[in-house]
């Protein structure tokens, strides 16, 4: 345990972000240990859970944004960069009917917050728009809405998004089944560069929030951390809080942190079909 935890937390800072002020943003592994000593186990509390955790991570009130349509309301926070285009990073905050929601997916809405806590005082080229979807157990609602919402011109200007769904029960990894090649193979380069344990994996009738992205052709992934038995944790009793690895968690922070920079120097068009 001793031996992986001086490795864990040796784990490069990504290249170009050594500046002093951006690496004290890092988030640590003892931050994400807190985070999960209680989560809301109930869908009523989750989104006012959500703001409660951008605004300690540094959000204020009014960069939060409760976008509303017909079915579902995502939290959203955009982050403006200096140059044209979007990254998207999201997950979902609702929960199963059964279970506390801990794994699936408490664990996205930490890492997203954590995320936007590392860049809020970083300046990117492109607008990062930080989002937490409503309903997603229900049928992908909260991001099929947000895509709905974007004009069919806009489109291009979407260069990626990043979905981060069910982390904690084993090592990062791209779930196949829901991610555009190119992001798999850049996710798999950067894990292999951060030397972050990784793998790849096929969700057989999965779905995810990236699928509503892929849809409109914008490049996405899914980055996950299942097991090959998460049916025994995911909509059970048994996805509560002790079920999360913290440690495995704060390894996908690190590795979609990274995502995120690589992205942000790209071209729009660098990871798209």
């Amino acid at each position: 345990m001793f031996v992986f935890l001086s490795w864990l937390l040796a784990v490069s800072v990504p290249m170009g972000w050594t500046r002093p002020q951006e690496a004290n943003s890092l988030s640590t592994l003892e931050q994400f240990n807190d985070e999960f000593q209680s989560v809301p186990c109930r869908n009523d509390d989750r989104q006012d859970a959500v703001k409660a955790l951008f605004e300690r991570m540094g959000a204020t009130p009014s960069e939060i944004t409760t976008e509303t349509y017909s079915r579902v309301s995502n939290i959203v926070i955009r982050k403006p960069g200096t140059s044209e285009g979007f990254l998207v990073v999201g997950a979902h905050y609702d929960k199963a009917d059964v279970g506390c929601g801990a794994v699936d997916n408490w664990t996205g809405i930490v890492t997203i917050a954590h995320l936007y806590r590392s860049l809020k005082d970083v300046s990117l080229n492109k607008t990062v728009v930080f989002a937490a979807f409503g309903k997603e157990e229900g049928g992908l609602v909260g991001s099929h809405a947000m895509v709905d919402a974007i004009g069919k011109e806009d489109f291009p200007a979407y260069c990626a998004m990043i979905n981060i769904d069910s982390l904690g029960l084993a090592m990062p990894q791209v779930m196949d089944n829901a991610s555009s090649r190119k992001l798999q193979a850049l996710t798999q380069r950067t894990a292999k560069e951060l030397q972050i344990p990784f793998r790849h994996y096929w969700i057989n009738g999965g779905d995810a929030d990236s699928s509503s992205f892929l849809a409109k052709k914008v490049p996405a992934v899914t980055i996950h951390g299942l097991t090959s038995d998460w049916r025994r944790i995911l909509h059970t009793i048994e996805d509560r809080p002790t079920s999360v690895n913290p440690q495995e968690v704060y390894l996908g922070y690190r590795l979609v942190l990274a995502l995120i920079q690589r992205l942000d120097n790209a071209a729009c068009d660098a990871y798209k079909h």
